[in-house]
This record gives structure tokens, C-alpha cells and sequence, in this order.
């Protein structure tokens, strides 16, 4: 795991102190050792976190002649049989990693590449015959990437922060972005909070020539269900989810996994444990109540027999982080699970250099509860469209709070109106009450980003739908971003076994009918992993390292929150008042105003960050990850690498 950057230009060389300072600043992605690559027109730079080959993993990485050079993020988990297959082709190879099968086989297949790659992926390749850049991501998203199109060339990076080195590369905020955030509490691709700033999709390649740009999708996720026996489909999830957590341990450095109290993370754990003995990290969070996260975990620790840490976070830690979380999401995800997963993280950087977590297993098989609403929902597919328009009417007039009002107000829509994804904020009316940086004209708001999804799914039934506006839109956006950004920030690289394509194309041809049988989320998945799991756990509501911010608002974190509503920079963008009234009725428990309330608040932060320059945060090696390399590469390699101070 690294973070990569580089630039073309048409019309001179690229300055090689602007490659430094924009890998200067993703120094925690790679705190292992850096390289740059410099040619005419081209610069391509690498920060690396030593994973496989440890000695001799240095990037950027070019073919015998020079004529191909690399720089990569991830994880190649076929590169093994691939590189065999290039060595019968008459291929040479100076190194061990999965880095330098990229330049061979883009040699061999150029562009297609990407169809032979198992794994997870941000990558840069240069071919200086033909003068071309060419970028690719993976097919879920695991790993970001970023571009901007500058006066004579393209910018990429791992992270935003890292464009921002690049001169003429302004940080300003796209109103339309801000807008679609607020409903989905992420920016969907291909956009960022930055005007001009854009990520490269999951499952995309972009192609650059001396100014011209191509952007294409390789492959989509697309379910394609078959009717046979629950048994078939129980046998082969078995067996694929046991190949692909053995193709993704395969490291050179200490590796652990994530445990919460639910299946997926349990089941990565369970499954690890039969191959070798398990770290395992835990957070929990003062004031969560009820049996906690934590607990839970420990429980399941106990009973698989892993060698278990955890740790317990105040309001007051949580908030002082806050920081650093703007600074390392690069752009506002409004997950308050995030910093759980930096806590997480932190811990487990102490240990280990890879983690293993269950991240994706709710979109392939069907987790969430939301999918069980087209069940309850189904009797109003029989009443004409007229008559549910009608009731919803009707439903509205009720008072609110009233039982059955919201049951009667989602069956009067039809799906694509009511799901845009598993997060939906604010409604159009509540933005256009408190919301004054408008976008502009023209703007379709959030159905532009699901309608087109929605005419390609029509066919199939409305879970299934559902599932593929989560893959397409709430994974990477969400899930997949906090993840990288999160664990990279501790210098941690996180792999995800369930977001393997060889376990999609089993999840793909499971019906919805197994997928929710009986109203059982991720049926099928749970019958899988019956026999290496506690049936406790197996039957276990999804809790997902819960974040009490409800209660902290009106409690610890208030005087914090009504701050910064109240500062002046709030005004450029929304209603002062009406937001600290939402902050004020929520304290009272006139209303549960906890996660609209979060969404501004963090985008409140980044804004201090990144465009009002409010708060300076710095890039750098956390002196967790200095012992952690100290012991695996010697005292001389646990020296403080050199910081890169950030300030915008």
C-alpha cells in the first residue's frame, strides 16, 4: 500500500521540487521510502509502505529498456501466477513484486490489463513511445484516485491534499457538490468538494495524449440471479470466501484484522483463524450504551481465541481528532463511524502493517435493513399511480410522529424517488430552507446521480436495484473512502476479502428471494459461515463500531457545535439560524437532528481546513507506526521520517 502522484505537461518539464511537495504530503501513505520518476514532459512520484518484497519494492518501476515505468497502489493477489505466465513469455523481472507485472503485461495487452488483475488498485504507467499516461481503479474502488486537468497537462494523486502542491491548482468548493453532499453525506463520483478537482470512478480507465483525455469503464457489477437450490449457493460462498481470504494474507510484514460484533467482520476473522493465529483490534466508545460494540467483540475474540486489543474513546479524544480527520478524508464524509475507524486503526498500526476487514459484504449479499422496505412495501406496487400519489397527500397532512405516517408517505413513492442510496440526509425542501450556496443553473441534484443507475438496473427487482445503487454510489464513496483514508492516516494498509471479484461472481447469482429469505439479511452468507461461527454471531443485528454523536450533541460536543454553527464563515453558506434552532431543538429532545447536524458540521471543518485555512494539520509518520517499523526494519528505519508540514 503507497500513495502515488505525478503530472504531464505539454509544454515543459515538470519540476521535480513540485513532485517532492506532492508526495511530501501523503508521506503516511508511504513512510518506507520514496522515488520519483522524471522524463520529458512527464514526472511520476511514490511514497511506499513495504508490504511485499520488502527490499526491493522501490517505485517508480519501468520494463528492461526503460520505455514503461509504473507507480502503483495496492494489491496484485494473481501476480504471482501472472508473472509466471510472463517469464514463459520471455519477460525478465529485477524484483519479487506485484508492482513490476504491470509493465510487462501492459506490454503485452496494453490498456486491457486491467481485465487479468485480481485485487485492489490506483496505478499510473507512462509509455514513453507512444507519450502516453495512462490511469486506472480498481473495480469496487478500494483505492482512490484523484485528477485535475491542468493549463498544458493532467495531475493525479492518491489524495487531493497532493494536487493541491501543484501550482495553478486552487482549493475552491463546487456548489454542486456541496448540494449532492448534503443529501448523500459524500460527494459522489466523478466529483469532489473541489471545483476541477475529479475522482477517477471504480472499474474506470483514463487515457491521456498530448492534451486528449479518455475516460472509460472496463466492467460493471451487475447482478444476474439464477434459480437453484439454496444449498449450491451456501457451498460455493464457502468455499470462494475461504480462497479469497487466503489470497489476501499473502504479505511480508505482520498482518491482523478488524472484529465489531457482526457476521462479516467475525467471518474474515473465523476464516483467518484457520490458517494462522489472529490479531485482532476493537473501539469502543464511552457512552454508547446497551451492550456495546466492544463487548461484543471481546466476546467473539474469546470464543474464536485471537489475541484481542481494544480501546475505549471519550467525547473529548473523539473531538480532538476532528482535525485530522478533515485533513486525511480530503473531502467531507459524514460518517461519524470514520473516526471509529481511526481509533481502530491507530491501535492496530502498533502491531501490524495489514488488516483484514469485512468491508463490502453488506452491498454483495444483501445486509442492510433497507433492503427488507420493498417487502413491506409491496402491496402498494397493486394501487395505480394516481391513488399513491393520493395517499401520500393525504400522509403528509398527519401530524408528524403520528404512527403509520411514514410507512404510508414511502409507499406513495416509487423507488427510485425514496432510495437514493443507504444515507439520504436532507430532502430537496430542507435545503432549499437553509441552504445559500446554490448550484448552478441547469443542476438536476441527487437523481442525476442515481436515475441513470436506475434505467440501467430497471429490469431487475426492486432489492436488487437497491444493492446496485449501493455498489455503485454508497460503497465507494462511503464505505470504501473512509476505509483507505482512515487506515492510511496511521500508515495501515486495510484489504477487504469480500469486495473480490471471484466473490462477486458468486454473490452476483444469488436471488434476492436467498439473499432475504424469510426477512433474514444476508441469508445465504450466514448459512455459509454457520459452522465456523458462534450461531449468536451469526444471527447478530449490525451495530458497526456505532458512534453515540446523538448523545454527545446534546451533551459533551454541544458547546463545540453551537461554536462553530455560530461562526461567521457558516453564513457564506447556510442559514445561521435555522441550523442552530435544528442545534437547539435537538438538546432539548424536541427532535433527533444528530446526523443532519453532523453533515454540516463536517463540512464546516474540512472548510476550515482545506479553504478557510482556519486550522493547519500535518501530514505525518504517527509514532505508533515509528515503533511498528523500528521493530520489523531495525532501529535505523524507526527514525522520524522527515514531516511534511501541511498548510493551506
Amino acid at each position: 500500500m503507497c500513495g502515488i502522484c505525478g503530472m504531464t505537461r505539454c509544454g515543459g518539464p515538470v519540476e521535480k521540487e513540485t513532485l517532492r511537495r506532492m508526495a511530501d504530503r501523503i508521506v503516511h501513505r508511504g513512510p518506507d521510502d520514496e522515488g520519483f520518476y522524471l522524463g520529458t514532459g512527464v514526472g511520476l512520484g511514490f511514497r511506499r509502505l513495504a508490504i511485499i518484497d520488502v527490499t526491493g519494492g522501490h517505485q517508480p518501476l519501468s520494463n528492461e529498456d526503460g520505455s514503461v515505468w509504473v507507480a502503483f497502489n495496492g494489491e496484485i493477489y494473481n501476480y504471482r501466477s501472472l508473472r509466471d505466465e510472463l517469464l514463459r513469455r520471455g519477460h525478465r523481472f529485477r524484483t519479487d513484486t506485484d508492482t513490476e507485472i504491470l509493465v510487462h503485461l501492459y506490454e503485452e495487452e496494453s490498456t486491457d490489463l486491467v481485465h487479468r488483475l485480481r485485487g485492489m488498485f490506483a496505478f499510473a504507467i507512462w509509455d514513453e513511445s507512444q507519450r502516453t499516461l495512462f490511469l486506472a481503479r480498481d473495480h469496487f474502488g478500494i483505492k482512490p484516485l484523484y485528477y485535475t486537468r491542468t493549463d498544458d497537462g493532467i495531475a493525479f494523486a492518491s489524495e487531493i491534499k497532493s494536487l493541491l502542491a501543484v501550482p495553478g491548482v486552487a482549493a475552491r468548493v463546487k456548489p454542486e457538490s456541496l448540494w449532492n453532499y448534503l443529501t448523500f453525506q459524500y460527494v459522489p463520483d466523478p466529483d469532489t468538494m473541489f471545483e476541477g478537482i475529479y475522482k477517477l470512478p471504480p472499474a474506470h480507465r483514463l487515457t491521456w495524449r498530448e492534451g486528449d483525455v479518455r475516460l472509460e469503464r472496463y466492467w460493471e457489477a451487475a447482478f444476474e440471479p439464477e434459480d437453484r437450490p439454496l444449498p449450491a449457493f451456501v457451498e460455493e460462498v464457502q468455499e470462494v470466501l475461504r480462497d479469497s481470504v487466503r489470497v489476501h494474507m499473502n504479505s511480508d510484514v505482520p498482518r491482523g484484522a478488524f472484529l465489531s460484533s457482526g457476521v462479516d467482520s467475525s467471518t474474515i476473522v473465523a476464516l483467518l483463524k484457520e490458517l494462522e493465529q489472529v490479531k485482532t483490534f476493537t473501539v469502543g466508545f464511552d457512552g454508547a450504551g446497551g451492550m456495546s460494540e466492544i463487548e461484543y467483540a471481546r466476546g467473539t475474540a474469546r470464543l474464536l481465541g485471537t489475541e484481542h486489543r481494544d480501546v475505549v474513546v471519550s467525547a473529548d479524544r473523539y473531538a480532538s481528532v476532528l482535525p485530522d480527520l478533515a485533513f486525511h478524508q480530503d473531502e467531507p464524509v459524514a460518517d461519524p463511524s470514520a473516526i471509529a475507524l481511526y481509533f481502530v486503526a491507530e491501535l492496530a498500526s502498533s502491531e501490524v502493517a495489514v488488516v483484514l476487514s469485512g468491508e463490502g459484504a453488506d452491498e454483495l449479499f444483501g445486509g442492510y435493513t433497507i433492503y427488507r422496505e420493498p417487502l413491506s412495501l409491496r402491496v402498494f406496487r397493486f394501487l395505480p399511480g394516481e391513488v399513491r400519489r393520493g395517499l401520500g397527500k393525504w400522509a403528509h397532512a398527519l401530524p408528524r410522529g403520528m404512527k403509520g405516517r411514514g410507512f404510508l408517505l414511502r409507499g406513495s413513492r416509487t423507488l427510485p424517488d425514496r432510495f437514493v442510496g443507504n444515507a439520504n440526509i436532507f430532502s430537496e425542501s430542507e435545503k432549499e430552507a437553509f441552504v445559500k450556496f446554490r448550484p448552478r443553473d441547469g443542476f438536476d441534484g441527487p437523481k442525476a446521480v442515481t436515475g441513470p443507475l436506475y434505467d440501467r438496473f430497471s429490469e431487475m427487482d426492486e432489492v436488487t436495484q437497491m444493492q446496485s445503487i449501493d455498489i455503485h454510489t454508497w460503497l465507494p464513496g462511503d464505505i470504501l473512502m473512509k476505509a483507505d483514508k482512515m487506515t492510511m492516516a496511521n500508515s495501515l494498509e486495510l484489504r477487504v476479502p469480500f469486495l473480490d471479484r471471484q466473490v462477486f461472481e458468486v454473490a452476483r447469482r444469488i436471488p434476492a428471494s436467498l439473499r432475504l429469505l424469510e426477512g433474514t439479511t444476508k441469508y445465504v452468507l450466514r448459512e455459509a459461515v454457520r459452522d465456523i461461527l458462534p450461531e449468536a454471531v451469526t444471527r447478530r443485528k449490525k451495530l458497526g463500531f456505532p458512534v453515540p454523536t446523538r448523545r454527545w450533541l446534546r451533551e459533551e460536543l454541544y458547546g463545540w457545535a453551537k461554536e462553530r454553527l455560530s461562526d461567521s464563515s457558516t453564513g457564506l453558506y447556510f442559514d445561521r439560524e435555522w441550523l442552530l434552532a435544528r442545534l437547539e431543538d435537538h438538546r432539548s429532545g424536541r427532535g433527533d437532528y444528530a446526523r443532519k447536524l453532523w453533515t454540516v458540521l463536517m463540512f464546516l471543518l474540512w472548510h476550515d481546513v482545506y479553504i478557510s485555512r482556519k486550522l493547519t494539520v500535518q501530514s505525518a509518520v504517527r509514532p505508533r507506526v515509528q515503533e511498528r517499523r523500528a521493530r520489523l526494519f531495525g532501529s535505523e528505519a524507526g527514525r522520524r521520517v522527515e514531516l511534511a508540514v501541511t498548510r493551506f
